[in-house]
């Protein structure tokens, strides 16, 4: 072995080790919601949803532009648990900008990546590419591992403005927490038929308040709302679809209230409760994804 060939041979052997079932460990996802809805959640950046780019950008204690000054393909024998039409490469890449990453991060990085296969079963060329890497550090100095197998983008201008924006959300001191389920439900009745109101209550990661209101008022189109905090505003609007209590909202909520969230309630309020419920989850929309990996 040439001395000069011998560092690269080294940290790619280092790297290759760690090359099993957890070099990609599975990250939290909050569950997709299945619901009917007119409406869409048009990709946003290389075909990928706003939740796609959330669900890798909250993952990844590292996130940075890079741009790719080799690859090395591995031997089948050393890439274990790569899937069907990807092969797995060495990349050695220099940092363009980090966008996030409190410890700072080295000049250049070493990592490993499942290439998906062109049509033609080949490599495509990777070298001088710039992609966005969505990352953890690892066991040496330059050395990353992607958060998932598919953690690399292309890097353009819409894709970092995308990216910096959620990480700007994600850590915003006003972010929505995140959902881990519901809470109780109450529905007050109105005097006349058609009247009434839905207040439930979410339980989050942090918890902290959230709740969503529903008003119906005949004649009127019912009107619903989320509170972040003890008070509903009455004024407050739906989330836009694309923002992070969007995501919150459409990819945490299960697609049904559960039954102990209408336990205390009689079976009218209860089963009025069930319908404003499906009608937040039908005004969301679907939370949908595109990646296959993951």
């Amino acid at each position: 072995m040439k001395p000069a060939t011998a560092p690269r041979c080294l940290r790619l052997a280092c790297l290759i080790s760690a090359a099993h079932p957890g070099v990609f460990p599975a990250f939290a996802q909050e569950p997709p919601v299945v619901a009917s809805s007119s409406a869409t959640a048009a990709p946003t950046t290389n075909g990928l949803t706003y939740a796609d780019i959330v669900d890798l950008a909250q993952a990844a204690p590292l996130v940075a532009h890079v741009r790719i000054r080799n690859s090395i393909a591995l031997k089948a024998e050393r890439a274990a648990n790569v899937p069907q039409g990807y092969r797995r490469v060495y990349i050695e890449a220099d940092v363009v900008g980090l966008i996030r990453g409190e410890g700072g991060i080295s000049p250049s990085v070493t990592y490993l990546y499942d290439v998906p296969l062109d049509r033609r079963g080949k490599l495509p060329k990777l070298k001088k590419d710039e992609v966005i890497v969505f990352a953890r550090p690892g066991g040496r100095p330059g050395e990353i591992q992607l958060v998932a197998p598919d953690a690399q983008i292309p890097a353009t201008p819409e894709s970092i403005a995308r990216v910096r924006s959620i990480l700007s959300a994600l850590v915003a001191p006003d972010a929505p927490p995140r959902i881990l389920g519901l809470g109780e439900a109450f529905h007050v009745a109105g005097t006349i038929a058609g009247e009434g109101e839905t207040q439930i209550f979410l339980r989050t990661e942090n918890g902290d308040p959230v709740s969503l209101s529903i008003l119906r008022r005949p004649g009127q189109a019912p009107r619903w709302a989320v509170a972040l905090g003890e008070i509903v505003d009455e004024a407050a609007r739906p989330p836009e679809e694309g923002s992070l209590l969007w995501y919150r909202l459409a990819c945490g909520l299960p697609p049904a209230l559960p039954p102990q969230s209408v336990r205390t309630l009689s079976a009218p309020d209860a089963q009025a409760a069930r319908a404003d419920y499906q009608l937040v989850i039908t005004a969301l929309g679907p939370c949908r994804r595109s990646r296959s990996g993951g």
